[in-house]
Formats: structure tokens, sequence, C-alpha cells
């Protein structure tokens, strides 16, 4: 395997890092005055205009929708190759959306590349590549243990030319943002089908159906990420034609393991970018301040946490670059395991680097003066966004288990 840039990633990443130099930190601040401003007028939830100029600019230079591997519709990078890039975009959380790669989004505009028939994929692929609207996900559920996919409840019922959908989801990450058009929804079209893995359905469901209502918006750790957020939803009797159903039904399960597989790659290449700018953070605090006589920096504890901080993004960054080169050279599904892999080591690094950053800056770590504490809720949302950490283990072990069972060809 070979984990150097090409010219093209090479050039990309240049013109990404001066992007956000010249355009995107700048913005984080006025970003944040102008959700206050909007919060403390009534209304958070307004789209600001500091974004949407960014997105402006840009599209302008030709730096957007920079995923999509092995589709026309992207910038035709590989895994392999985006991932430095959404590194560099990890390092602000205002930059993903900027840049028309950020989640949900991504996942379901991949959703709709591979599932979606031309009908669905013109009437909301487009205008999401565009950027012009958003998107949620619905799967989570507030009465059953959602970790197991198979056991949610909600169903989707055929009624003649139409489905009828009842349920209540949470975490539908996106679902409060008045950009958010269209959700993607698994629920069960077979509850009493013997393979459990061929209940589920998924279907497309236009924000603005009747019966589709915004129960609450959900907070994490005090954030609730206005204007995106996470929400509560509920569905009574909402009909849509039997033309949303996505691949057909029974093939819920089957979509959600397609789907989730770059979603928490994804996820994992952005929290390297935040661990490195939580570490840029830590030691620039560290060697600004004093104490006991002594600049922070020159106390052995933090000399260690600093060392052990940059071993163990360069050991996650190295995982998630052979999850990705895995899942080119062979396939999602081939690449599993290293997802699995993935998935559970960057968000626990992530939370250790952030933590360590805001143990440095005192009780300022703690505060909104520094994104620290914003970027510990997002790392630690991440122990269970795209599956918990037990559920990734478990798969992980399993895995590895049979590599070791004859019946498997193993030794």
């Amino acid at each position: 395997m070979d984990f150097d840039y090409s010219a093209k990633v090479v050039d990309l990443r240049a013109r990404l890092t001066g992007f956000m130099t010249e355009n995107v930190y700048p913005a984080e601040a006025p970003f944040a005055a102008e959700v206050l401003a909007n919060r403390q007028n009534g209304n958070a939830w307004i789209p600001t205009k500091v974004i949407e100029a960014l997105k402006a600019k840009a599209r302008g230079a030709a730096l957007w929708n920079l995923f999509l591997p092995e589709s026309e519709y992207g910038a035709g990078l590989t895994n392999l190759e985006y991932a430095p890039l959404c590194e560099i975009m990890g390092r602000s959380w205002i930059a993903p959306e900027v840049f028309n790669c950020n989640a949900p989004d991504t996942g379901n505009m991949e959703t709709l590349v591979r599932y979606a028939n031309d009908e669905q994929k013109r009437r909301w692929l487009v205008p999401l590549l565009a950027g012009e609207i958003r998107s949620a996900f619905a799967m989570s559920e507030p009465d059953v243990a959602s970790s197991d996919a198979t056991n949610i409840k909600a169903s989707i019922a055929r009624d003649g030319d139409h489905y009828v959908i009842n349920g209540r989801k949470w975490w539908t990450t996106g679902g409060p943002d008045p950009r958010c058009k269209i959700l993607i929804f698994m629920g069960k079209t077979d509850a009493a089908n013997p393979d459990r893995h061929k209940q589920q359905s998924m279907i497309l469901i236009p924000v603005d159906t009747p019966g589709v209502k915004l129960v609450r918006v959900l907070s994490v750790f005090g954030y609730d990420d206005a204007p995106h957020g996470h929400g509560e939803f509920d569905f009574d009797n909402v009909r849509v034609p039997v033309g949303n159903i996505l691949l057909g039904e029974g093939r819920g399960f089957e979509i959600a393991q397609g789907r989730l597989g770059p979603g928490r790659i994804h996820h994992c290449m952005r929290l390297i970018g935040q661990a490195e700018r939580a570490l840029d953070y830590l030691c620039r605090r560290a060697t600004s301040r004093v104490a006991f006589g002594r600049a922070i920096a020159d106390h052995t504890v933090t000399q260690e946490r600093i060392a052990n901080a940059r071993i163990a993004i360069d050991q996650a960054r190295l995982l998630v670059l052979h999850a990705a080169w895995k899942m080119d050279v062979a396939g999602n599904k081939a690449a599993k395991k290293e997802i699995a892999m993935i998935k559970v080591a960057a968000p626990l690094m992530a939370c250790q680097v952030i933590d360590w950053a805001m143990q440095v800056h005192g009780a300022a770590g703690v505060g909104d003066d520094f994104p620290l504490a914003f970027f510990y809720a997002q790392a630690r949302t991440l122990r269970f966004a795209d599956g918990p950490d037990e559920v990734h283990r478990n798969q992980i072990a399993k895995l590895e288990l049979a590599e070791h069972l004859p019946s498997k060809g193993g030794s």
C-alpha cells in the first residue's frame, strides 16, 4: 500500500489549506456571533449569511463535493485521496458545510447515488449536490435499543399506490435545519419476515409531508448546534408515493450498511483534524502560560501528554488511511473490520487529546472562549453515532475469531 499523495491531492491540499486560512478560520467568530444574534432575536435556526457566502466562494474555487468516490458526481477522488482533505476540513466545525462535505448530507448523497432511481436523483440528489437544500437520516428510535437496527419499530405499510409511515425517530441529525427538505427514513415493511435483516426498508419522505412533526430539538452537552442540530420527529400516518421507496422492500438493512461505511470513515477523518487542532491549542497554551515559576510546557506531565497526543493522532491517522485504502482496493464490505476499528479508535483518541488540551487551558477549557468544549461534545457524541463502540468491538472480535475457526478456512 502507498499512502503518498498524488499530484492531484498535493494541489488540492494546498488550495484547501489556503482557503481555510484565508476564509474559514477567520469566519468562525462571525459565524458564532451571527448565530448568537439570531438566537437573541428569537430564532437561532436561521441559516447564516457567513456560511452561505463561504459556500459560494468554495464552489467558485472548485473546492466542492470532494467526496463521492467512483461516482460521476464528485471530484473523482478515491477514499484514500479524500482522507487528507477531509482531515483538513475537520479542523473547523464550520468547514465541512462550506465545501458541501458535511454529515449527514454526504452519507445521504452517497445513498442516493448508489440506490436511488433516476427520478429520485433528479428531485433530491441534484439540489443536494448543489448545496441548495439539506437532508437528514431517520433511523434511531427512542423506545428501542437502536444500536441493533433490527429492533426498530417504525412501520412502512403499503396502501395502494402509497406507503403509510408511522413511528417516532430521534437524533435525526440536520432535521431541525430549515433547509432540510428530505428525510431518508428506515422502517419495517415486513415485521413477520423470519430473516430479521429483510424486514426493513428505506423510503424518502419530504419534510413538509402532512403528518411529519418536529417534536423537539435535542442538545448535546448543552449545545443545540443551531442552525443544524438534532431532532426528534413524530410520523403520524404519513403518506408518500410508492415510488419513494429506495431499491425495494426489504433492502433497508443492506442500504444502511452501504451508507454507514463511508460515513463512518468520514467522521474519523474529520476527528483527526479536530484532534490536530486541539493539540495546536494545547501547545500554544502550554508555551504561553506560567505556573509555579515555569512555563506549563516545561512541566513533565505536560510534555508527556503532548508526546502521547502526537503518538495517538498518528496511530489513528494510519488506521484511517489503511481503512480508506482497503475500501478502495477491495470494497466497503471487505473493509468492514478496518472501518469498525477506526470507528472505535478515532473518537477515543480525539476525546483524550481534546481532554488534555482542555486541562492545560484550565477553566477556560470548558468555556466558549475556545472551541475545545464544543470539540469534546462532538467527539464524545461520535462514540454513539453510526453505531456505538460496543457494537464495533463485537464485530471486530467476531471477524477476528472467524479467521481462526477451521470451518471458516482458518488454520
